[in-house]
C-alpha cells in the first residue's frame, strides 16, 4: 500500500469518526429539547394531568392538601363545571367556569377540508390563565379552578358581556375575568380585573399563560406547518416572527403590544389596549401527530401596579387571515400575511399596491375565481404590453441577423474572444440592443414572486373550486400514487403538467433568440421547466393555473404580434440603413469593446509565449 493510499485511509477514517461525534452530538441535543418541550407542556397541563414525580410515603389530608396547593382560593378548588355561549354572526364561544376560559372557539362562516365544523381551539391543551404566586412558594393556575359565572348581558349596540370571578377567602377580593363580544367582529374584548389583591398578590409582572394547539384544518399538513408561525410586535412597533418548525424558544425581554399565534389561514391574538406587555416567553411544539400542528405554550407579563382596583383589558382576535380584515385594525397585524420575504420582500409593495386591490376589485364583480385569476393575468399583461412588444421586435431583429451571426460564428470558429467583439460590432452596426428581450421577463419575475406569496396565503382562494381543482389555495390533484415519488411527490397536478407543456413550447417558439451552439443556451430554456415540475407540483393550484395562463397569453401574443403585425422585410432594411450610418456607441459599450479587445491581445500573447 503506498502513502497516497495510507493518507486517503485516514482521511476517510477521520471523516466517519467526525461523522459519528456530529450524530450523537445532534441526537442528544435533540433528546434534550424534546425532554425540555415534554417538560413544559406537562407543566401547562391541567393540574390532574399533569405527571407527578412526587411520592409521599401517606396521602395528605384533602383540607391541608387544598390549602397548600390553592392557598387562599381553596374553595374554588372544587365545583361542577358549567358552560355558556358567547356568539354572533362570526364567532360561537363556549365559555367554561372551570378557568374562567373559553372551552371552544368556532368560526360560524368556515369549515374543515373534510367540511367539519372549524375550532380555532378545542381540547384541555388550550388554556388562558393566570399564574397567581401564593405564600407556600406554590404557584396556583387559574385554570385549575372554578370561577363563579355571571349572567349574560346584552348591550345597546347589540354585544353581549359575561363575567366569571373567583372570590379568596377574604371578603371583598376577587379575580374577575369579563368577555364581550359585538356583533360581526372577530374581536372580543377580554379584560382581567383584580379587586382587593394588593395585599394577597406582590406587585410587579404577573404571568397571564396562554396556550393553544393548532389541530389540522386543511388539505396539505407540510404546507400548514410551513405556515404555522408565532408573530409578535413590540412597543415600539418593530414586527418579528419565527416558524415552530424552525424554532421552539423565544423570550421577549422588550414590552410588547400583541402576539399571534398563526395558522395557514387563521389566528389567534392576544392583543394589549392601554398598557403594553411588560415581556413575553414563547414555547413551540411540534407534535409527532398527523392532526395536531403545533403548539404554542406564550407567557405573557402584565404589570400589576399593586392598586386595590386593577384592570388590564385586552382584546383577542379569533379570525380568518384577511388581509382587509386585518389592516382595519390598524396595529400592523396583517404583516402575519406571507406578502414577500426574505431577498423578494420588495414583492410586498408589488401585493399590496397592484394585487390585492385589482383582486378585490375584481371579486366585487364575479364570485368565480377561476375567471377572477384569468381577468388578474390579462391586467398583469396589460401593464407589460409595451415592454413585451419592444421584446418580440428585439427577437425579429435577432432573427434577421441570424445568418450573419451564424457566418461569424462559422468565421471565427473556436475563437470566442473574437466572435464576441465582432458580434457587438454587428449589434452596433444595425442598431439592435441584444438585452431588449430580457426586460419583460425581468418585470415577469417579481410579479410572479409576489403572486407565489399571494395564492397560498389567501383566504379567498380557501376551498374555492375550478374545473377539476376543489381548492385552488391547495394543489390540484387529478391522481394519487399512493407513495411518494423523490423530487416530485405523491400526486400528479394537471396546472403543474400543463404550466410545464406551455413553457416547453414557448421555449421552442423562442428558440432563435438563445446561442444554439452553445449547449447550455440551447437547452436550459428545456430543462429549466422540467425542473420546476417537480416544485410546483405541491404549490397552489391558483398558481399553476396563473403561470399557465401567462404563458399561454405569451404564446398566442408572440404568434399574432410576429405573424400579422411585424414585417421582417422591413426590420431587415432598416437593419441595412443602419450599418451604413456611423455607428453610435455608448460609453459602456466603448468601454465594453476596450476590455474585450484588451482581452483579446493578452491572450495573443500567452499563445506566443507556448
Amino acid at each position: 500500500m503506498d502513502r497516497n493510499s495510507v493518507i486517503g485511509f485516514v482521511l476517510l477514517g477521520a471523516l466517519l469518526i467526525g461523522y459519528i461525534f456530529w450524530n450523537q452530538k445532534t441526537t442528544t441535543e435533540a433528546r434534550l429539547e424534546k425532554a425540555r418541550q415534554d417538560s413544559i407542556a406537562n407543566l401547562n397541563k391541567p393540574k390532574d394531568q399533569q405527571v407527578r414525580t412526587d411520592t409521599a410515603s401517606s396521602p395528605v389530608p384533602d383540607s391541608a392538601r387544598l390549602s397548600t396547593e390553592y392557598g387562599s382560593f381553596a374553595a374554588a378548588a372544587i365545583g361542577a363545571e358549567q358552560t355558556q355561549v358567547l356568539e354572533n354572526e362570526l364567532l360561537r364561544i363556549v365559555l367554561t367556569n372551570k378557568g374562567g376560559e373559553p372551552k371552544t372557539i368556532e368560526l360560524k362562516e368556515f369549515k374543515t377540508s373534510e367540511g367539519q365544523p372549524l375550532f380555532l381551539q378545542s381540547g384541555s391543551f388550550n388554556r388562558t390563565g393566570l399564574k397567581i404566586p401564593l405564600n407556600n412558594n406554590q404557584e396556583l393556575n387559574t385554570s385549575d379552578v372554578f370561577f363563579t359565572p355571571g349572567n349574560i348581558q346584552e348591550g345597546g349596540d347589540g354585544s353581549k358581556t359575561v363575567s366569571y370571578r373567583l372570590t379568596t377567602d377574604q371578603p371583598g377580593q376577587y379575580l374577575e375575568y369579563v368577555y364581550t363580544i359585538k356583533p360581526g367582529s372577530y374581536l372580543v374584548d377580554f379584560t382581567i380585573n383584580m379587586v382587593g389583591l394588593q395585599n394577597t398578590l406582590p406587585k410587579g409582572n404577573i404571568s397571564l399563560q396562554w396556550n393553544s394547539q393548532a389541530n389540522r384544518q386543511e388539505h396539505d399538513m407540510n404546507q400548514e406547518r410551513l405556515n404555522n408561525q408565532v408573530h409578535y410586535r413590540f412597543a415600539d412597533k418593530e414586527h418579528d416572527y419565527f416558524t415552530l418548525q424552525n424554532r421552539s424558544q423565544e423570550k421577549l425581554e422588550r414590552p410588547l403590544q400583541w402576539v399571534s399565534f398563526k395558522q395557514q389561514f387563521f389566528n389567534i391574538t392576544m392583543l394589549a389596549r392601554k398598557e403594553n406587555f411588560a415581556s413575553a416567553e414563547i414555547n413551540t411544539k411540534v407534535p409527532e401527530s398527523g392532526n395536531i400542528v403545533g403548539q404554542n405554550m406564550t407567557t405573557l407579563a402584565i404589570p400589576y401596579n399593586g392598586a386595590a382596583a386593577y384592570s388590564f383589558p385586552m382584546e383577542v382576535y379569533y379570525g380568518p387571515n384577511h388581509y382587509k380584515t386585518l389592516k382595519a385594525m390598524d396595529i400592523e397585524l396583517e404583516k402575519i400575511i406571507p406578502l414577500g420575504t426574505g431577498i423578494f420582500a420588495f414583492v410586498k409593495y408589488v401585493n399590496k399596491w397592484i394585487i390585492i386591490p385589482v383582486f378585490n376589485f375584481l371579486g366585487g364583480l364575479t364570485s368565480n375565481y377561476g375567471l377572477i385569476i384569468l381577468l388578474l393575468t390579462i391586467f398583469i399583461r396589460l401593464i407589460i404590453a409595451p415592454f413585451t412588444y419592444q421584446s418580440y421586435v428585439s427577437a425579429a431583429k435577432m432573427k434577421v441577423l441570424k445568418p450573419e451571426l451564424d457566418e461569424l460564428r462559422a468565421k471565427h470558429k473556436d475563437d470566442q474572444q473574437a466572435f464576441g467583439m465582432e458580434q457587438m460590432k454587428l449589434f452596433r452596426s444595425a442598431g439592435v440592443n441584444p438585452l431588449g428581450g430580457c426586460l419583460p421577463a425581468l418585470l415577469q419575475l417579481p410579479i410572479l414572486v409576489a403572486m407565489y406569496s399571494f395564492f397560498p396565503s389567501s383566504i379567498e382562494l380557501r376551498q374555492e373550486s375550478f374545473l377539476w381543482a376543489k381548492d385552488l389555495s391547495t394543489y390540484d390533484s387529478i391522481y394519487n400514487f399512493g407513495f411518494t415519488i423523490p423530487l416530485y411527490g405523491d400526486h400528479i397536478s394537471l396546472f403543474t403538467i400543463l404550466m410545464t407543456l406551455t413553457s416547453l413550447v414557448l421555449a421552442f417558439y423562442n428558440r432563435g433568440m438563445t446561442d444554439q451552439s452553445n449547449p447550455v443556451m440551447k437547452y436550459m430554456p428545456y430543462v429549466f421547466p422540467v425542473m420546476l415540475l417537480g416544485i410546483f407540483n405541491s404549490m397552489a393550484a391558483a398558481l399553476t393555473y396563473y403561470y399557465f395562463l401567462s404563458n399561454v397569453i405569451s404564446i398566442l401574443l408572440q404568434w399574432v404580434i410576429q405573424t400579422f403585425i411585424i414585417n421582417h422585410d422591413k426590420i431587415h432594411a432598416k437593419i441595412q440603413a443602419n450599418k451604413l450610418k456611423p455607428a453610435k456607441t455608448s460609453k459602456w459599450g466603448e468601454r465594453l469593446a476596450e476590455m474585450q479587445k484588451r482581452q483579446q491581445e493578452m491572450q495573443k500573447q500567452q499563445q506566443k509565449k507556448k
